[in-house]
C-alpha cells in the first residue's frame, strides 16, 4: 500500500487549514472504510490523510423538539444511527437502510457522512435521506452553506464538496403526521454485498388515512446518482393509495430509471424490480403511515 502522512486535527478549522496547505495531495478520512480500501486498491494515492474522527462532534441523532428538525452529525456511525430508538421509532426508512450497510463491524466504524461523500450510486444511506428531504450542512474556508441532498450528488464518485470543504451535518425537516417510509436493499443474496437496487418510499396521508398527501420515491443504482422518480410521485399524489395506484407508480418509476447491465444484474431485470419494489415499499410505507 502507498505510504502517506497521517494527520490528526483537533478542530474543523485546523483540518481545513491542513487540507489547504497540502492542496490536491491531501484527502479527508472519517471512518476510513472506503478511503483505506481505495488506497489499497490504488484508486487513491494521497500523500496526506487527514483524519476527522478525533474532532469533537455529535455522535448520535438529535431531535430539536422546538423545531421538529432532526440533526445527524456527519461523523455519526451507521451503528449509532441503527441503534437509536429515535430513528427506529420515527424514521424507520433510515433504520431500514443503515441496518443493511456492510457488517456490524463495518457499521461500528463507517460514518453516514463518509457514505454520502463517497457518492457511489449504491450508497444505501443516501436514498432515505433524500426521501426525507434532508439537507447537507457543509463547512469550508468561506463558511457554512446548505444544499438539498437531492442536488448533492453530481455523478459516480462526485458530490458538491468543493476543495477543503467538509460535510459536517445532515438536517432533516419536521415530518408531518401520518407519514411513514420504507427502504429495501435488493441483491442476489442475503449477504454483505453492494445492492443491485436500492428503493425507498416515503408516504404522507391526508386525514382520511387513504389519500396520498405527499410521496417521495427514491432509487439507487438505477442511474448514475441516487434520484427521485418525480413522475411516479406526481402520479400518486392526491390519489387513494391502493394496490393498483402503487403498482402504476412502480411502473412509471421503472420507466424513469436509467438502469444498465452490470456484473450484479442486467438492465431489464433491474427495471422490472424497480416496479416490483416501489409497489412493495409503498405498501410498507402505507402501513407505517397509518401507525403514525
Amino acid at each position: 500500500m502507498r505510504k502517506f502522512t497521517y494527520l490528526v486535527p483537533k478542530s474543523l478549522n485546523e483540518a481545513i487549514s491542513m487540507h489547504e496547505s497540502h492542496g490536491g495531495l491531501a484527502k479527508y478520512m472519517a471512518g476510513g472504510t472506503d478511503v483505506i480500501v481505495k488506497i489499497k486498491e490504488g484508486k487513491l494515492a494521497p500523500d496526506y490523510l487527514i483524519s476527522l474522527k478525533h474532532i469533537i462532534a455529535q455522535d448520535r441523532p438529535f431531535l430539536n423538539t422546538e423545531t421538529g428538525e432532526l440533526y445527524i452529525g456527519a461523523f455519526t456511525t451507521h451503528r449509532a444511527i441503527e441503534c437509536s430508538p429515535l430513528i427506529q421509532r420515527r424514521y424507520p426508512i433510515l433504520h431500514d437502510a443503515v441496518s443493511n450497510i456492510g457488517s456490524v463491524q463495518v457499521r461500528n466504524v463507517a460514518t453516514i457522512g463518509g457514505n454520502l461523500v463517497n457518492a457511489v450510486p449504491s450508497a444505501d444511506g443516501a436514498i432515505p435521506l433524500i426521501a426525507l428531504d434532508g439537507k447537507a450542512h457543509i463547512y469550508g474556508p468561506k463558511g457554512y452553506r446548505l444544499i438539498d441532498l437531492g442536488r448533492f450528488f453530481l455523478g459516480p464518485g462526485q458530490c458538491d464538496i468543493q476543495g477543503a470543504e467538509i460535510l459536517t451535518e445532515i438536517i432533516i425537516p419536521p415530518q408531518a403526521p401520518r407519514t411513514g417510509g420504507a427502504y429495501i436493499k435488493h441483491g442476489r443474496r442475503a449477504a454483505m454485498e453492494l445492492p443491485m437496487l436500492g428503493v425507498g418510499v416515503l408516504l404522507g396521508l391526508e386525514q382520511d388515512m387513504a389519500t396520498c398527501a405527499k410521496v417521495r420515491i427514491c432509487l439507487g443504482v438505477a442511474a448514475p446518482t441516487p434520484f427521485r422518480a418525480r413522475q411516479a410521485e406526481k402520479h400518486l399524489t392526491g390519489k387513494a393509495v391502493t394496490e393498483d395506484t402503487l403498482a402504476e407508480a412502480g411502473r412509471i418509476a421503472a420507466g424513469e430509471s436509467r438502469v444498465r447491465d452490470s456484473i450484479r444484474g442486467l438492465a431489464w431485470y433491474r427495471r422490472e424490480m424497480v416496479a416490483v419494489l416501489v409497489k412493495r415499499m409503498g405498501a410498507v410505507a402505507l402501513e407505517r403511515a397509518k401507525g403514525n
